[in-house]
């Protein structure tokens, strides 16, 4: 690129480089086909059948994700901005507030989460493939015991899952070009699915009246989620809400690393707008009424639609669906849990790391937090997993805002992001305003966190709490960093060197 020289070479390559403006050629409808893809699958699915198993009404389930999805829309947009307008990704945008260092923080956090993504959707892969295998050779569900048992993984499953990665990691180091054919099917196909299920669902039990009704039926014959009981009605809809905010969390704040191939501030909105929240809300519906109607079905529900469709299909169906299955979910792997991941680690050691040795530092850690045991416990998934994450990034989301809108009026110094010693040198690198903002936004939830992975028993106010993490973080956070860079010496605005 011309205007490298510029640049420190320490803080740049060509993954993080700004985008030439001939480059930015997404329209809405490349934008909308985006969502659509990364939103049909299994994950959305689940988010909403696994409060259904949990002993909500489907209607609460599937209201939760749609208001979620229209309450994430928001940062999103706002975040897409800087993207679209100078063409930088995440982690350079994130130099803004925490300085040129500093921002490896926010990076790191997100890169993480995204590695459990990863891992999650991994398994989700290699579970249908070992669904799939066990209908043709039902002995690898009995193959000797070859990993110890406190990991929680049969060798058929551990096998499966290995050979998933290993088709992920393939695509990855042959570059994603290699999935343009994959996704123009793989999503459809798992609409498909599930619809096909929501079909099943209405014929075996007898119509929409049955199939919807909240009849009191638990999951495995558990008993149904007391935590209104415990905690407020109030209390149980936030966890609810913050569960489906927090699912798109992740890309509420790495969202410039596509938004920044966008064509203009309309083709990213409108597409993000046409994308997401209806997608989300028909497969969540999906998701929750087919799991209701296994409860009448089966007399317990069944949330994960892997399971249900090797419980009711014929060899036949079963190869079909869980091939397709496979396939659908390895597009959503790459396009969602990669990208992002892969641009947080290269801004670490940019010379070193780029985008294929991101993308392998990803899948290693994908594989370390045995995502199995976030994802097949529905209280895990949601209470440890979803709300968890969401109250490390909500606060990073509340910070990129209040920088880029209130303080610098969505006027950036692109040079400077890229060089030391610029307006975002702060103090060698680092903006311990947002730092602090950071862990101030973060602290409130700590302890319902703690509680919710059985760490320490909360207090019912701490869980009350924590049940809005990611609202109660970005709004701390966003007090905090505003009042801090108020007060500082340092706050400026630069001048804009980039236009829509």
């Amino acid at each position: 690129m011309s205007s490298w020289p510029r640049f420190d070479l320490s803080l740049t390559n060509p993954d993080l480089a700004p985008v030439d403006p001939a480059r930015r050629t997404w329209n809405w409808w490349h934008i909308a086909s985006l969502w659509i893809g990364m939103a049909i699958c299994i994950p959305t699915y689940t988010l909403a059948s696994s409060l259904v198993d949990r002993g909500w009404s489907w209607q609460a389930a599937v209201g939760s994700v749609v208001l979620g999805n229209l309450v994430v829309l928001v940062p999103m947009i706002l975040n897409s901005h800087a993207g679209t307008k100078y063409g930088i990704p995440f982690p350079v945008l994130a130099r803004a507030p925490f300085g040129v260092l500093g921002s490896n923080v926010p990076a790191i956090l997100r890169a993480v989460v995204a590695c459990g993504w990863f891992g999650i959707q991994t398994w989700i892969g290699g579970f249908a493939i070992f669904k799939l295998l066990e209908v043709l050779w039902p002995g690898i569900a009995h193959l000797p015991r070859l990993l110890p048992a406190a990991v929680g993984l049969g060798t058929g499953e551990a096998l499966c899952f290995l050979l998933f990665w290993g088709i992920n990691v393939w695509i990855v180091l042959r570059g994603m070009e290699s999935i343009k054919l994959l996704e123009t099917w793989g999503s459809p196909f798992l609409l498909a699915v599930g619809a096909a299920l929501l079909i099943w669902a209405f014929v075996r039990a007898g119509g929409w009246g049955p199939m919807l009704s909240n009849a009191a039926v638990t999951s495995a014959g558990t008993t149904a989620d007391t935590t209104a009981g415990a905690t407020g009605v109030w209390s149980v809809f936030g966890a609810g809400l913050s569960s489906a905010v927090a699912f798109w969390g992740t890309m509420a704040v790495s969202i410039p690393d596509f938004s920044r191939f966008a064509r203009s501030q309309r083709d990213q909105a409108v597409g993000q707008a046409v994308g997401l929240p209806g997608t989300m809300a028909f497969f969540a519906f999906i998701g929750a009424a087919v799991t209701n109607a296994t409860g009448v079905i089966f007399g317990q529900r069944i949330a994960d639609p892997i399971v249900l469709l090797a419980r009711i299909g014929g060899p036949f169906i079963v190869v079909l669906s869980m091939l397709g299955l496979s396939i659908a979910t390895l597009t959503t792997n790459i396009a969602a849990n990669v990208v992002a991941p892969a641009n947080d680690f290269s801004n670490v050691a940019p010379r070193r790391i780029r985008f294929k040795t991101g993308a392998l530092i990803t899948a290693a850690i994908g594989i370390l937090m045995m995502p199995w045991r976030l994802y097949n416990d529905a209280a895990a998934y949601i209470f440890g997993w979803l709300i968890g994450y969401g109250a490390l990034l909500g606060p990073i989301a509340g910070i990129m805002i209040v920088d880029y809108f209130v303080l610098r009026r969505r006027e950036l110094n692109v040079d400077d992001l890229y060089r030391r010693g610029g307006v975002y040198e702060y103090s060698r690198g680092i903006n311990w305003v947002a730092m602090l903002a950071l862990a101030a936004g973060v602290a409130p939830n700590l302890p319902g966190f703690l509680g919710a992975i059985g760490a320490i028993k909360p207090s019912p106010l701490a869980v009350s709490i924590y049940n809005w993490a990611w609202f109660v973080g970005l709004g701390v956070a966003a007090i905090v960093y505003f009042a801090g860079m108020r007060l500082s010496v340092r706050t400026a605005r630069e001048p804009a060197h980039a236009g829509d």
